[in-house]
Formats: C-alpha cells, structure tokens, sequence
C-alpha cells in the first residue's frame, strides 16, 4: 500500500512537472526577413510583379500587413493612401524613382528593402526598355489600390 502510494505521488510530481515546463513560455526570437534571389516575374503584368516583389512586405491589399512586414524594421508603407496623402493624386512619378531607387528613402534599399531598379536591370540582362516597362507596369497596378 506504501509503494502505491509512493507511485502515484512520484506520477503526480512527474506530471506537475510536466505541465509546469509546458506552461512556462519559450524564449521567441524576434522574426527576421529571409533574403531569397529574385525571381523573374513576368514584365507585363505589374500585379504579377506586385505579388511576387511586394506582397510579402506591403501585403496582397498593399496596406503593409504582408507576412515580412512583423520582421521590418521600419514597417511598410500602406500603398493604398499614397493618393490620400498626396492631396487626391497618385504620385506615379514619385512611386516609380521609389521603385528605381531613387527618392533618396531609407526604407528602399536597406537590407530590409531592395532597390529593385537595379535588381529588374539584373533579370533583364540590363536591357532597360524593360526594366522601364516593368517600373511602369507596377506603378499602374500600385495606382489601382488606392482607396476610393
């Protein structure tokens, strides 16, 4: 009678245990964004581009809630007030040096955010009739999302 209850105590502090360790939180380490090679979207299509280029950081809706964008430093733009902001007109100019790199944005071109100028050059072998049909292509999708 001794032992069993010697078992069932020796059980009942195993299980403890066991749910004490389950319940404590693990240490999370905070998200990061994974560097993968470009890929080569079609140029024609720019919301083939904005998914393949953009989605993961601004989002499918452009709002900025992409699944990178926890791991960003500085959170990505919603694209989808750009006009909002800009007194009732889409900045095309504006969003394509963006895209090309060059405004002159933190944001562009940190290690968080590529240039793509110079990454579209790279998969269209520099031929920039197509690096410019590819920034055109996505600004004209990108002026699509903006709130009505």
């Amino acid at each position: 009678m001794r032992v069993m209850k010697l078992i069932s105590l020796a059980v009942i502090l195993v299980m403890i245990s066991a749910l004490a360790v389950g319940a404590a939180s693990p240490e999370q380490t905070p998200p990061t964004v994974k560097h993968v090679p470009i890929n080569n979207a079609p140029s024609n299509s720019g919301k083939e581009m904005f998914n393949s280029y953009c989605a993961v950081c601004h989002g499918k809706d452009g709002k900025g809630n992409g699944p990178a964008a926890s791991a960003m430093k500085t959170p990505p733009t919603d694209l989808t007030v750009l006009a909002q902001k800009n007194g009732g007109k889409y900045p095309g100019a504006h969003v394509a040096a963006v895209i090309r790199g060059q405004a002159g944005l933190a944001s562009h071109g940190s290690p968080d955010m590529p240039v793509w100028g110079p990454l579209f050059s790279s998969i269209s072998q520099g031929h920039e009739g197509q690096v410019q049909q590819r920034v055109a292509n996505l600004v004209s999708y990108i002026e699509t999302l903006q709130a009505k």
